[in-house]
Order: structure tokens, then sequence, then C-alpha cells
């Protein structure tokens, strides 16, 4: 028989993420580089390790493959336990047969029996395509005074953009009183972050009652959430203040990227206190040529930088040769940019070659981000992507 655990971490890890085209045609939203160094799913698993959380099911699906030989035991981020730790949870075989998970909530439903072993009293439900600090500790706190039974993240955005959001109404006390998913006309800016703090037996009852019901998308936002708040249920927003980043789109990573540069870049990575963890592939230092020029941009390990970078965040073993160019702009690991090649505006992925005299990225600014999916070789002086 398992120990307690006061919380267990559950982490929605299984999106598709269709959204950023040619970056997760073959692994899932969560293991895209972000920031030179890192993963997508490093930030949420650093915020569990800062926040003193040991037990974490990491729920995967789409494309896993790479995600569950890069999380392997949880060594990098300290969750490499025998009671608790990091668990990957893909769909399995059941004796009632096995079904991929249909939505949020489903497939928290499907692992119910990974909560029940360490019998908690709370379960933190993440999504695992977020760039964001946070203290989770904190949250559960909260939850605890104000004796709720679902407690959900929220952050102000603005009004402008609240109908892209699930949105919260809340009195003064933070509790909610509604809740609209993507609302064409909202009344409030609280935006749900997708992270939420349950008791475990409401949650246990709400997601059997959601199971049951065949006119059910299966989605915490969409139906269990809402059906809470019909039952009567206490509801709270919990405020967060910090910098929080929904990489989903094109644009929406890049811009992320793009905000780790300057001198008072808006998200810090270099906080020792709050630092985000990743799996290192890469112990060899960078080499910086005579010839290189660096300006406003990140390089990381293993690079080897004899052109000009402006602007970018140069991810692990990136060789720019001398004479090329590489101007706003994200670069994954393993890539090499050959003599007198263009690269500005675009967002190339990892073990890409980039030929003599190319030309990659339409150049037309930050709204026209050009994408390079992995694995790709842009012949010497071939054009990808249309240039004015």
């Amino acid at each position: 028989m398992y120990k307690k655990k006061e919380c267990v971490v559950m982490l929605l890890a299984g999106g598709q993420g269709s959204r950023l085209h040619e970056l997760t045609e073959k692994t899932a939203k969560p293991s895209v580089s972000f920031g030179g160094k890192y993963k997508i799913i490093d930030f949420p698993l650093s915020n569990c390790t800062n926040s003193n959380l040991d037990t974490v099911g990491v729920l995967t699906q789409y494309q896993p493959l790479y995600l569950n030989d890069y999380i392997g035991t949880g060594l990098p981020w300290d969750l490499d336990r025998t009671f608790g730790g990091v668990k990957i949870l893909p769909p399995y075989q059941r004796q009632t047969g096995s079904d991929w998970y249909k939505g949020t909530a489903n497939a928290i439903w499907q692992n119910m029996e990974f909560i029940r072993r360490y019998n908690p009293e709370y379960v933190l439900i993440l999504s695992g395509d977020h760039i964001y600090k946070m203290d989770y500790s904190k949250m559960i706190s909260f939850h605890k005074k104000k004796k709720a039974n679902c407690t959900i993240a929220v952050i102000d955005v603005p009004l402008e953009e609240a109908s892209r959001f699930g949105i919260m109404s809340a009195d003064e006390e933070g509790k909610i009183y509604k809740f609209t998913e993507k609302p064409k006309n909202p009344d409030s800016t609280k935006a749900s972050m997708g992270i939420y703090v349950f008791d475990r037996e409401t949650l246990e009852r709400y997601l059997e009652s959601d199971a049951r019901d065949p006119e059910s998308s299966n989605d915490f936002g969409k139906d269990v959430i809402p059906a809470m708040l019909k039952g009567g249920e206490k509801l709270y927003a919990y405020q967060f203040e910090g910098y929080w980043r929904d990489v989903g789109t094109i644009d929406s990573l890049w811009s992320a990227n793009m905000d780790l540069l300057g001198e008072k870049p808006l998200f810090d990575l270099q906080n020792e206190t709050s630092r985000i963890y990743s799996r290192q592939y890469s112990s060899t230092p960078q080499f910086i040529g005579d010839s290189a020029k660096i300006v406003n941009s990140t390089i990381t390990a293993g690079c080897e930088i004899l052109g000009t970078v402006e602007n970018s965040v140069i991810g692990h073993e990136v060789k720019i040769r001398e004479g090329a160019v590489v101007k706003n702009s994200v670069i994954m690991d393993n890539v090499i940019i050959k003599e007198g090649a263009l690269v500005d505006y675009a967002i190339v992925d990892s073990d890409v070659t980039i030929g003599k005299g190319a030309m990659v990225g339409k150049g037309g600014g930050p709204e026209n981000i050009t994408v390079v999916g992995a694995n790709t070789i842009i012949k010497e002086k071939e054009v990808w992507g249309d240039r004015k």
C-alpha cells in the first residue's frame, strides 16, 4: 500500500499542436524547443520542482516517443523518486477496451487509478504548452484557505483578446459566479490559465458524472467547470501576476522567444531562485570567431558563430558560417547555416542545413514568420518563403 501524498500533479501533454504546423508534425507540442536550451515542458516540470511537488503524471498521446525519451526518469528536474516522481501516462489497454483521450477531463478520468494510489487530498492539473514561472504551493495554500472545491488560476488579458479564452467572473473575494468559454462579448478580463486545483473527492465525482454523459465533450472548460458551478460547488479564481504565454501558434512562439531578449527582457530566465531545469545534451563550449557579430541575441552551448546574429535565439550546436546573417529569428538545435545565407523572421527547427547564399524568411516583419521543419535541406541560393 502506498503512503499518502497531499497533492498529485497531472500534466496534460498530449496535444497535437496543429497550429504550430511543421514544428509538431513528428513530435508533441510540449517537446518543441524554446529559448535556445529548453523544451516547453521544462516550464511546468520545473515549476513543480520549485513548488516542492514531487508526484507528477504526464499524460501523453500524440507523437509521444521523443517526449517520453526526453523526460526519462525525471532526473534533470529532481523527479526521479521511488515513491512518486514523474510517470508517463499514455492511453492503454483496459479490461473494457482501450480508448484515446477524448478531452482534458476524460484524460484525467482514465488515469484516476494513478491518482488513487497516492490517496491525495488535492489534485493539481496543468497544461504542458505554456511558458511561465509559478509557485503552485501558493495557489494550493489559497485553495485551502478558501476551502474551495476547485481553484482556477487566472490572468488579466486585454479586453479585445478575452474572447480567445475561458473567462471567469468573480466577486471581491475571488469566488467565481460565472464562467464562459471564449465569450463573444466578455464581461470580465480574467482568463483561465488552464491550471486547476481540485479537492480529490469533488474531482472524482464530477469526472465520473461527465464520463457517463454521452453529450459531453469531456473538457474541463466546456463541461466540468460549468457543471460544478451549476451544482453549487465553491469555485475560486487565483490571480496570477507574472509572465505567462500560451505558445500554441507560430506567432506566439516567436514572440515569446523574442521576450527573452534585451537589457530588461519581459521574461527573465536567469533568476536562480526559480530556475528552469532541462535535459542538457551538449557540454561543448561556444566558439565565437573573430568575424562574428552578435547583437541582442542568446547563444547556447556548442555553437560555432562566424557570421552575424541579430535579435535572435540560437539553440544547441548551431553553426553559422562566415558571411551568413541571422536576424529576428529562432534557430533550434543542430542547424548549419552556410556562407552568405540570410535568415530573417524565421523559426528553423532542428537538424536543418541552409545552403550557401540561400534566403530564408519573408522579411516582412513579425506578422509573417517563415517556418522550416526539422531535417530540411535548403539548397545553395534557394529562396525559402516569398520575399518582397
